[in-house]
C-alpha cells in the first residue's frame, strides 16, 4: 500500500497543472535531452563499430594477417617456406605474392599505384577479393591476360575494360642516357571495387608470373617473390602467429602483424571514438543537471503539500521516494526511449544514407575524406548495456538531492504563513 501511495502521489506530481506548467516543460526538455543523448551515444559507438570492422575485413581480407618480408630483397625459396609455415599450428594458409609500388598513366592521367600478384591456383582463396570481380574477368586474369584495377582508379584514368594502362617502375635499367625507368603497357581486363578508397584508388592485380618479370625477381635464372601472406584461423591470434614464424625463419626475415602494419588507422579510429563517447556523454549529464532543477522548483512549488503529507503520517523516507520517482521517471522513460531509437538508427544507417543521398542530390560522406564509400553499422550490446546504465545512473544521481531536500522540509516552517 505504501509503494502504491508513493506512486498515485509521484504521478499527479509529473502531471503538472497550468500553474506548474513551466516545471513540467523543464522535465520534459530533461526526458528529451536524455533520449537524444542515448540515441546519439548508440548511433556513434554502432557506426565507429562498423566503419573499424569494414577496415579490419578490407585490410586482412586482401593483406592477410600477417605478412612475411626478407632482409636481403626477394624470397627465393618462397614454395617451401609457404609449405612450412603452412604447417603451424593455428596457420590456414600461407600465399607468395609479388608486390611493389609504381606509377600508373592513362589518357595524360597519371597516379601512384600499388600492384600485387598472386599465383593463379592462389587467387581464389582470396574470397573477399574474388567476390567483386566478374568471372569473365577473373578467367582472364588466370589465364595472364591483363591486369585487373580499382573502380576509382579505372574512372580517374578514363579507363574501360579493354584499355592498356602505362605502368611506369622508378627502378629503372641503367644506360649510357642515364637512369631509364621500366615503361610497360597492360591490358585491363577487369575492375573490381571493395568499397574502401586506399584500394579502390590505388590498387592494381597483376599476375604472378608477370609481375616478378616487370620487377626484375626472375632475372638470371631467379624465382623470386617479394613476401609471403599468412591468414591465421582467428585474427585476434595474429601477434601470436608472428612470434611463431620469426621463431621458424630465423634471423633473415622480418615478419609483421596486421594490426602493428596499420596501428596508425586503428589508433585514429580509437582516438575519434573515446573523444565522440565523452563529448556525446555530456548530452546525458546536461539532461540530468534538468532533471535536478526541475525537481528543485517542483519541491518549492509542493512545500505545502509535503508539509500535509507529514502530518497525516507520512515518513521523510516516503516523502523522499515520492520526489525520487519523479525525477527517477523521467531518466528511465527518456533512456528507454533514446535505446529504441538509437537502435533503430543504427539498425538503418545505410538507408538512411541513401535516403539522404537522394534527398540531397550528392555523396553524404566523401570516401577521399572518411575511407569508405558507405556508412557502416554493428551494434555491440554489451556497450549499449553500458550506455543504458551510465544513463540510469546519472538520471537516479540527480534526483538525490532533490529528494533528500524534500524529506527534510519541516511541516511547521511550510504552514507558518498559511
Amino acid at each position: 500500500m505504501c509503494a502504491a501511495f508513493e506512486s498515485m502521489i509521484a504521478l499527479r506530481y509529473l502531471r503538472a497543472r497550468r500553474e506548474e506548467g513551466f516545471i513540467s516543460v523543464i522535465a520534459l526538455f530533461s526526458l528529451v535531452g536524455i533520449a537524444l543523448g542515448v540515441a546519439t551515444l548508440i548511433v556513434v559507438l554502432s557506426v565507429m563499430n562498423g566503419v573499424r570492422g569494414e577496415l579490419i575485413n578490407s585490410i586482412i581480407g586482401l593483406e592477410g594477417h600477417v605478412t612475411v618480408y626478407s632482409n636481403t630483397g626477394g624470397i627465393a625459396d618462397y614454395q617451401k617456406l609457404s609449405g612450412d609455415i603452412g604447417k603451424i599450428p593455428g596457420v590456414e594458409m600461407a600465399l607468395p605474392k609479388v608486390e611493389g609500388q609504381i606509377m600508373a598513366s592513362h589518357n595524360g592521367v597519371a597516379g601512384g599505384a600499388m600492384i600485387t600478384a598472386f599465383r593463379a591456383q592462389d587467387i581464389d582463396k582470396k574470397s573477399l577479393l574474388v567476390k567483386k570481380i566478374e568471372a569473365s574477368e577473373l578467367e582472364s586474369y588466370k589465364r595472364g591476360e591483363g591486369v585487373i584495377i580499382g573502380k576509382r582508379l579505372a574512372e580517374k584514368m578514363r579507363l574501360n575494360i579493354g584499355d592498356d594502362v602505362l605502368l611506369i617502375s622508378p627502378e629503372g635499367r641503367a644506360t649510357i642516357a642515364g637512369l631509364m625507368p621500366r615503361v610497360k603497357a597492360y591490358n585491363v581486363v577487369g575492375t573490381f571495387e571493395l568499397g574502401m578508397f586506399a584500394y579502390d584508388s590505388a590498387l592494381i592485380i597483376m599476375p604472378f608470373e608477370e609481375a616478378q618479370v616487370y620487377f626484375k625477381l626472375r632475372d638470371n635464372g631467379a624465382d623470386n617473390a617479394t613476401s609471403i601472406e599468412i591468414t591465421s584461423d582467428n585474427p585476434d591470434k595474429a601477434r601470436e602467429i608472428a612470434d611463431q614464424v620469426a621463431n621458424k625463419l630465423g634471423a633473415g626475415y622480418r615478419v609483421y602483424d596486421w594490426k602493428s602494419s596499420n596501428n596508425h588507422i586503428f589508433q585514429a579510429v580509437l582516438v575519434q571514438r573515446n573523444v565522440m563517447f565523452l563529448i556525446l556523454m555530456l548530452i546525458i549529464l546536461v539532461a540530468s543537471f534538468n532533471i535536478i532543477s526541475s525537481l528543485i522548483m517542483l519541491v518549492r512549488e509542493k512545500g505545502q503539500d509535503i508539509a500535509i503529507l507529514r502530518t497525516m503520517g507520512a515518513s521523510s523516507a516516503s516523502v523522499m521516494r515520492i520526489f525520487f520517482m519523479c525525477g527517477a521517471s523521467v531518466g528511465v522513460i527518456g533512456t528507454f526511449i533514446g535505446m529504441l531509437l538509437g537502435l533503430l538508427i543504427a539498425f538503418n544507417t545505410e538507408n538512411i544514407q541513401l535516403w539522404l543521398e537522394s534527398m540531397m542530390g550528392h555523396k553524404l560522406f566523401s570516401a577521399e575524406l572518411y575511407f569508405l564509400s558507405h556508412l557502416p553499422s554493428k551494434v555491440d550490446y554489451s556497450e549499449v548495456v553500458m550506455v543504458l546504465l551510465f544513463s540510469l545512473m546519472l538520471s537516479f544521481l540527480a534526483t538525490i538531492y532533490p529528494a533528500r531536500r524534500a524529506a527534510k522540509l519541516n511541516p511547521a516552517e511550510a504552514l507558518r504563513y498559511e
